[in-house]
Order: C-alpha cells, then sequence, then structure tokens
C-alpha cells in the first residue's frame, strides 16, 4: 500500500510502498495493512511504526491526522513530526519533568488542560526515546 506522510516541515514520505503502519489514535493503537476499511483518526502522541516491503521498520513520532482510503492508500497529516532517532533524550525527560510540575500546579481548568496535554506528549516522547 502506499504511504504519504507531511508536515510543515516536509514530505518525510509521498507514496511510499509500505507493508503495514502502526499508529496511535485517541481512539486507541492501530495497525494497517493493505485493504484496511477506509478510516480517519485523529493521532494521540506517540510513535507512528512503518513496516516496509523488506520487513525493515522506520519510526516517527507526530501529532495529527491520519486518513485510510477504498484505495488502501495512507496519508499521515502531522502538525509536528520527528524522526524518533532524532529526539534528544534528556531533553524530552527535562519536558516530562516540566509537564508533571504544570499538571502538579493546578490552575484554570484551560492550564489544567494544557498540563495535561503536555504531560501525555511529553510520556510519549520518553517512552519512544527509550525504545
Amino acid at each position: 500500500m502506499k504511504l504519504t506522510f507531511a508536515a510543515p516541515n516536509g514530505v518525510y514520505y509521498n507514496k511510499a510502498e509500505v507493508r503495514q503502519v502502526d499508529v496511535p489514535s485517541q481512539s486507541g493503537a492501530f495497525g494497517i495493512l493493505a485493504n484496511h476499511v477506509p478510516t480517519l483518526a485523529v493521532l494521540s502522541p506517540g510513535v507512528v511504526t512503518m513496516a516496509w516491503l523488506n520487513n525493515s521498520t522506520c519510526s516517527l513520532s507526530p501529532v495529527g491526522s491520519i486518513t485510510v482510503n477504498d484505495d488502501s492508500s495512507v496519508q499521515v497529516l502531522a502538525e509536528e513530526a520527528v524522526p524518533v532517532e532524532q529526539l534528544d533524550t534528556a531533553a524530552c525527560r527535562d519536558t516530562l519533568q516540566w509537564a508533571q510540575a504544570q499538571v502538579s500546579k493546578g490552575g484554570s481548568e484551560e492550564e489544567k488542560t494544557e498540563a495535561l496535554i503536555a504531560l501525555q506528549t511529553a510520556e510519549a516522547l520518553v517512552k519512544a526515546c527509550e525504545g
């Protein structure tokens, strides 16, 4: 099946042939194979893993949405994406500590919501770093 993966900072893949795509979504993680039912999902912070036809894999950490089309093509439209190997583990851990402090601090409902989103994202980044 063909995968297109794009973000504002560039197109990572354009109609690349893949065997499988595994994604974290707001409704739960799922794997996509050829002839998957058409789907639209919002990605959760985490790692999208692509399995190539030669069985090698590659992972990106995006935030955005994914569509699976009736022709078995898959599009990931990321607001932001970083190849996992480019993540800075120490910086991700620092961000996690900061986010945990923000959640503990409390504040208005808006501040609490923003802190929880930051915490969820930071936890996913640290998990991605640790593989």
